[in-house]
């Protein structure tokens, strides 16, 4: 191949060119947008309609001041929805290929493991981003009534990503790790049922164990290190980004006797450090067994 590169064939290599292509010109993508765009607008019509007269029994219109409340939860709604959609996009991209035997001659290529790796997660997560972008004029509903500024909108867009990325990765590396598609998409399913459901869980009985604690004591608790384990919860670090006193509440420092001290961090900061950390090893681990292990000679 002779000739300088285009900045398009600098930025996409063959292995991102086709798994775009292919995931993006299928009927069943369209389909996929059209059902997940009525989704939200329906969550979000079903929303107002709830704040409407007929449902509290009065005539009154859409409160504004209730927008921000519009704004948390469709961000939760489609923060849920990223996470049911993700999995089902990454879980498969290296057992799919292993199952219709195409991975053995996709090795064969000239392309690095982390090239491959990298390509086929930003293609799956290339389609979920237009689906999240496709989604921004539902969000005009709340722009209309005000209380949201467009920088905590565009935040609210950078934790999608930040999560996309951190479930895709691991959906890649048990995609990699387990031969079977079934396998490895049920385990990534787990994993992310774990990381919605299960911290939360957690910090509501550990808190409960701590507070049994200082009522048997008969002491008063101004600080909990239980607000650490909701700090891995994804839904309480969107909405600690917003409301800071969901932060104070976890640690417990909104106290009168504490002196109403800000918490150690909030719990957002907590999130993104350690779940890039965790995507970073994901990756890695995906790269490292891609390629069949050989066997130590004895």
């Amino acid at each position: 191949m002779t000739g300088k590169m285009t900045w398009r064939q600098k930025l996409i290599n063959p292995v991102l060119d086709k798994e775009i292509r292919l995931r993006m010109r299928t009927v069943r993508s369209a389909w996929a947008l059209m059902f997940y765009l009525l989704t939200i607008g329906l969550l979000a019509l079903g929303f107002i309609y709830l704040y409407v007269g007929e449902f509290r029994g009065g005539g009154g219109g859409f409160n504004p001041n209730q927008s921000r409340e519009l704004f948390y939860f469709l961000s939760v709604a489609q923060l849920v929805l990223i996470a049911f959609m993700t999995p089902g996009l990454t879980a498969a991209i290296v057992s799919g290929e292993r199952e219709k035997q195409t991975l053995s001659m996709l090795l064969t290529t000239q392309m690095s493991s982390t090239t491959i790796i990298v390509s086929k997660l930003v293609s799956s997560l290339g389609f979920m981003l237009l689906v999240i972008l496709a989604t921004l004029p539902v969000y005009s509903i709340v722009f209309l009534f005000g209380g949201i500024s467009p920088g905590q909108l565009v935040l609210v867009f950078l934790f999608y990503i930040f999560v996309m990325i951190v479930l895709g990765a691991f959906g890649v590396m048990f995609s990699t790790l387990f031969k079977r598609t079934m396998v490895s998409v049920i385990v990534t399913y787990g994993f992310t049922l774990s990381v919605f459901a299960a911290t939360g869980l957690l910090f509501i009985f550990l808190q409960g164990v701590v507070n049994r604690y200082y009522a048997g004591a008969g002491a008063a608790n101004t600080y909990s290190w239980v607000g650490y384990v909701l700090g891995l919860n994804p839904v309480a670090a969107l909405l600690s980004i917003f409301e800071p006193d969901i932060s104070r509440t976890a640690f417990r420092t909104w106290s009168p006797s504490s002196g109403n001290p800000a918490p150690p961090l909030e719990l957002w900061q907590e999130f993104i450090p350690v779940y890039a950390v965790l995507t970073v090893a994901a990756l890695l681990v995906s790269i490292r067994y891609i390629r069949p292990v050989l066997k130590k000679r004895r």
